[in-house]
């Protein structure tokens, strides 16, 4: 079976330090490539997964000599049959993937849980899929708004037959003319990109469940991933361009964007820091105090607590705060007391040596000096 896995060639260049930064953006996205195909292999193992699953991390990358395929057998029945029939929206489903979880790791990387990836290729999520915790609700809100964003930016630089700008805010409809201005260039199509996302991800929404009735672990992912998509809109912001005579603003032309998706991310950890716990409709009997308002459609829920995610726990894919680096002064989340779970930290000197003080000599070179310095590097015991 054919994965998002695909080999990774690193070419030398003469520069130390540009061969070192090729490298690191390399593994950094063979990690992400391999975490996509446990991501469905452990999901896809849960029976609560098969009508709605990630099986669509697992289509094969087209960033090495295999090609992409509609025929995968990661891809479902009704995933291959749309593939065929858009198979151009498949390079925009593999970034948005890419997407997701790099940002995943970026928003989590001064936090216990880190979004980290194993060595297991088998469970490179670990529990996260399967455990109806917080986490799992973040990370199935960033994919399917990593999915959205992908695809929606595909359309808006003119790689899609099928989409492209939004017309709707086009040629002066909707604009406020008295005021100086009128709907024009390129407004990104959102609807195209949440229209995918919703179809390609098996989103059913006849199954969904309301607060009052209890969530299931699928209908749990259902929401999440649609407050995902959500988010890409609520993050949305309107350009505009001034057209006048000598650079004055007489007539502006504006459009809609999406914003970056490191933005979109910060806003999805903001809700992930208020998501809702939500009944479990598996636990026939709830008592009246656990019962809980609905969830709005734009929060995060969840149905079980965290753990700690402060020791290793290999059977569950935890990776523990063990040799963590952690800031000694920090009263936040990286700070030594709270990411190394109050077990203390170890202090180490590193010594650093880096270019200073660099000049141009004519003619033609760039002359440095090397600069040592030494420094505290503090990692939880």
């Amino acid at each position: 079976m054919h994965f998002l896995c695909s080999r990774r060639f690193r070419h030398e260049v003469s520069a130390e330090q540009r061969r070192q930064e090729v490298e690191i953006r390399k593994d950094s996205s063979l990690r992400a490539d391999e975490s996509l195909c446990a991501a469905w292999r452990t999901s896809s193992s849960h029976p609560g997964f098969r009508k709605y699953s990630s099986m669509w991390l697992g289509v094969t990358s087209g960033g090495g000599p295999e090609r992409l395929s509609c025929g995968d057998p990661a891809l479902s029945g009704r995933q291959r049959a749309l593939c065929r029939g858009k198979p151009f929206l498949l390079p925009g489903v593999r970034d948005g993937a890419r997407l997701a979880v790099a940002e995943c790791q970026n928003q989590f990387r001064l936090e216990r849980w880190n979004c980290s990836t194993t060595r297991n290729p088998a469970a490179v999520f670990g529990h996260e899929l399967t455990s109806g915790t917080k986490e799992t609700a973040f990370i199935y809100a960033v994919m399917a708004a990593g999915l959205v964003h992908s695809i929606t930016r595909s359309c808006s630089q003119g790689n899609m037959t099928e989409c492209g700008c939004d017309a709707r805010l086009h040629g002066g409809g909707g604009g406020a003319v008295e005021e100086g201005w009128h709907w024009g260039g390129c407004s990104d199509h959102i609807r195209f990109g949440t229209w995918f996302s919703r179809r390609f991800m098996d989103v059913s929404e006849k199954n969904s469940s309301t607060g009052r009735v209890g969530f299931t672990l699928s209908t749990m992912n259902q929401h999440n991933a649609e407050a995902g998509r959500q988010a890409i809109e609520m993050t949305m912001s309107t350009d505009c361009r001034c057209h006048g005579i000598s650079g004055s603003c007489a007539v502006k032309t504006c459009w809609r964007s999406m914003a970056p998706f490191q933005r979109v991310g910060a806003y999805l950890k903001e809700r992930y820091e208020r998501s809702v716990q939500v009944s479990d409709r598996a636990r026939r009997k709830t008592r009246k105090k656990d019962q809980r308002r609905p969830a709005d459609k734009h929060e995060l829920i969840y149905l079980n607590k965290s753990p700690n995610y402060c020791l290793e726990d290999r059977r569950r894919g935890i990776a523990g705060t063990r040799g963590r680096r952690c800031n000694r002064t920090s009263t936040g989340p990286d700070g030594c007391n709270l990411l190394c779970c109050g077990r203390g930290y170890n202090t180490h000197v590193v010594r650093n040596i880096q270019r200073c003080e660099c000049k141009f000599v004519w003619c033609c070179y760039v002359h440095c000096r090397r600069c040592e310095s030494m420094n505290d590097m503090h990692t939880c015991k």
